[in-house]
């Protein structure tokens, strides 16, 4: 177990809706060690787990332990969630690399003036150069050659001996560009060129990531070593919690360490977040009943966000999930779809496809499950 060292009693011991490292990272081990592997041997690696399940925080995790074992790996983190265009991935990518390459300005601006100096009209940033900066890129040029900024981390690498692990989030995103497929085949056509170079792409939107990395007719098909992210078991989860409430001079049980993972399904980010409002309301011992209100808390507090979500589904979405959550698994027979009203087979499918699409499910095989089991919580008690 991690030591939590507290500086104040009221330090929480919990982490959620920010990367959870060192001590606030549990389990993962097996998943961690795949990744290290991964990076130590340059192997490209496709990481896919609905949203808020820890994707970000394990590659971080696993790159610092990499970085720790080995002086020759360097790390560049890409965030593309917000990225709509080819340019402004190319910037994105650009400002990154040029950040990873880097901590002393003068070799920056070095970097910047050798590897893009004809795409770089414009060039601002802050004193520290770790912070912000900001390229403005000759778009025209840059549409020109733009294997000039894909090969970058590839030069970065040969020139200092470095192992250059590339992480992207939210990769899935590129699918949404005006001309997706051409612009994938750009990337792949360069980047399977690298032998000191490895790609980390990692999302959360199964299905997209899936038509991406798994369709044989896509430029990304075979690109490398497919990982599905599960959600941690409840048997770490347990000893977890107790350790935390421990080192923070509080008692929980592990029963009701237990009913904090059951209660929510043992889904990361509502385990952390669940845990730090029943250890809020704890003065020195956690009960199931303070479990329960926390829990209450948390489903009150997403109401009107449940609500609105919830409205702007159709009559037909929603009593589809009526049905899931009443446990009915053949949707598409004649009595589901008179009973929950759901339509025809045909629009089953474009039911399922749309709350896939929305991520308010997921699909693995013939198992359907909500994303959110806070939002099932809501609907449960609350909605229906």
């Amino acid at each position: 177990m991690h030591t939590f060292v507290s500086k104040n009693k009221m330090e929480t011991p919990f982490v959620f809706g920010k990367l959870a490292v060192n001590s606030n990272f549990t389990n993962r081990d097996d998943e961690r060690q795949q990744l290290i592997g991964n990076f130590n041997s340059l192997v490209n690696t496709i990481l896919i787990s609905p949203r808020r399940w820890g994707k970000s925080s394990l590659v971080q995790m696993a790159a610092n332990e990499a970085m720790a074992e080995s002086s020759e790996l360097h790390f560049c983190f890409l965030d593309v969630f917000s990225v709509r265009t080819e340019e402004q991935f190319y910037q994105h990518l650009a400002i990154e690399l040029l950040k990873a390459s880097a901590s002393k300005m003068e070799l920056l601006l070095d970097n910047a003036g050798r590897f893009l100096g004809k795409f770089l009209p414009k060039l601002s940033f802050s004193p520290d150069p770790q912070n912000e900066i900001s390229l403005g890129l000759d778009w025209k040029e840059v549409r020109k050659q733009p294997e000039d900024i894909l090969n970058m981390a590839e030069k970065l690498a040969i020139e200092n001996g470095w192992k250059f692990i590339i992480c992207i989030d939210e990769f899935q995103n590129t699918s949404t560009f005006e001309n997706p497929l051409a612009f994938q085949k750009k990337l792949r056509s360069q980047w399977q060129k690298h032998q000191h170079v490895a790609y980390c792409l990692y999302g959360s939107k199964r299905h997209m990531l899936m038509d991406v990395f798994n369709s044989s007719s896509m430029p990304f098909y075979k690109f490398g070593s497919i990982i599905f992210l599960e959600k941690i078991k409840r048997d770490s989860w347990i000893p977890f919690i107790c350790d935390r409430f421990e080192q923070t001079q509080k008692q929980i049980n592990q029963e009701c360490a237990a009913l904090i993972a059951d209660l929510v399904e043992c889904h990361p980010y509502y385990v952390q977040q669940l845990a730090q409002q029943s250890w809020f309301r704890s003065n020195e011992t956690c009960s199931t009943e303070i479990v329960l209100d926390a829990h209450q808390g948390i489903i009150a507090q997403l109401s009107l966000l449940f609500q609105s979500k919830t409205d702007e589904l159709t009559n037909s979405q929603i009593n589809f999930l009526k049905a899931l959550i009443d446990g009915v698994t053949k949707f598409s027979s004649k009595e589901t779809l008179e009973e929950y009203k759901i339509g025809t087979s045909a629009n089953v499918l474009r039911v399922k496809n749309t709350l896939e699409s929305k991520e308010i499910i997921d699909i693995q095989g013939n198992n359907i499950s909500l994303t959110d089991p806070i939002y099932k919580s809501w609907l449960k008690s609350c909605y229906f």
